[in-house]
């Protein structure tokens, strides 16, 4: 007999868990792979990520130093992606919206085309069942000029259905952004951006406003202000949240601490979400069983949270 995901919860199963539908809307592909995969085509284990202190700066410097060198395998690009949709098939995710950042073109020596090939090919191969929405990424950290310039070989092709700005939200201002925002608003995008992953309740609602956001990447940081997240509540805007990465990146203490139950009884809309699966370990499922063991939410709750990504 199939469970219900209120069951599932109530079981303690991952396995079942795993069996529920749900979605992903926060994941950087190339970092959402199913560790395993990575590390048997590389032939060696990738050491863990600890972050030592608060911020991106420990997450960047892993990547360059234990991540990077595995990208110089012929193939790699195409293993992480392959790892990315393995792990998303086994996490029972049903509705994926996985960033490509706009710049690994340039970075890998790729093409665009076969950036989009690729993605094609793997969603078909590993999990056509998905209903897979690509996404465009922009690191705020490269001068806004140079992402224009990788822009350029993707914006004709009408594949990408959302963008995404992330890693360090303090490289420079909010701002610079806005042209780029307004040419994915007529291209149709789905405009999204991580705030108040480190910043504050104000620095989430300047994103919104600034780049005319449908949805903010994590924007924890709301939490901090009942102004803000009745605004946010009150305009209908979603925030696509990371448990796990943000403990593990030392946002916050605990689980049993973590700021989405504040903004849940706030009337905030909130999704779960995975971030970067390779990095930090869990899949959508072990966040639901996390949060429900801890007594955070009901499993009711937790169904009412899962319903919001469909």
């Amino acid at each position: 007999m199939d469970l219900s995901f209120s069951e599932t919860l109530l079981l303690g199963s991952i396995r079942e868990i795993r069996r529920i539908p749900k979605s992903d809307l926060h994941n950087h592909c190339l970092l959402g792979g199913r560790r395993q995969v990575v590390e048997k085509y590389y032939g060696k284990k990738l050491t863990k990520f600890k972050a030592a202190e608060t911020g991106i700066g420990d997450l960047n410097r892993w990547i360059g130093k234990v991540y990077r060198p595995f990208f110089d395998l012929p193939g790699a690009f195409e293993k992480a992606v392959e790892a990315a949709f393995i792990q998303a098939r086994v996490d029972g995710v049903t509705r994926l919206e996985m960033s490509i950042d706009v710049s690994f073109g340039r970075v890998f020596k790729i093409s665009a085309d076969r950036i989009v090939a690729t993605l094609k090919y793997y969603h078909k191969k590993v999990a056509p069942e998905i209903e897979f929405r690509p996404e465009l990424g922009f690191s705020r950290s490269i001068p806004v000029q140079t992402l224009m310039k990788d822009f350029e070989s993707f914006i004709y092709l009408n594949y990408f259905s959302s963008i995404d700005l992330y890693d360090d939200e303090f490289a420079q201002p909010i701002n610079n952004f806005k042209e780029l925002y307004r040419i994915c608003r007529k291209q149709g995008m789905k405009r999204k951006a991580h705030a108040g992953e480190f910043g504050s309740a104000d620095s989430v609602k300047e994103a919104v406003e600034t780049l005319e956001l449908d949805e903010v990447q994590h924007g924890i940081g709301a939490a901090g202000s009942p102004e803000a997240m009745k605004w946010l509540a009150d305009n209908r805007i979603q925030l696509n949240v990371c448990p796990t990465s943000n403990i593990k990146m030392k946002r916050v203490r605990s689980y049993k601490t973590h700021p989405i139950r504040v903004l849940f009884d706030h009337g905030v809309k909130v999704t779960i979400n995975t971030d970067d699966a390779l990095v930090f370990g869990d899949g959508v499922s072990e966040q639901y069983l996390k949060l429900y063991k801890r007594g955070v939410f009901t499993a009711e709750e937790l169904d009412v949270i899962r319903g919001n990504g469909r």
